[in-house]
């Protein structure tokens, strides 16, 4: 998990994805949304199944999807 920080302009979403289970699974998810361009922070909670994802910009639903698979992971969507 990354620490949240939002700076000015600075883009915030929520993201739900099946199958975290442990602190792991959030590294793996954390680790391979991170690599996305303009992305600043990344916090997943497998206890939820929320990433929070800041960003320069809005992020590619399809980019994030790619990334959570990546992780092996499944992507439902935005919260």
């Amino acid at each position: 998990m990354t620490a949240q920080t939002d700076t000015p302009g600075s883009v915030t979403a929520v993201y739900k994805v099946t199958g975290m289970s442990c602190g792991h699974c959030e590294g793996s998810v954390s680790a391979e949304i991170s690599g996305l361009a303009g992305v600043s922070s990344v916090t997943a909670v497998a206890a939820s199944g929320e990433v929070t994802v800041v960003s320069a910009a809005p992020l590619d639903e399809e980019a994030v999807r790619a990334a959570v698979d990546e992780a092996g992971f499944e992507l439902a969507g935005r919260v």
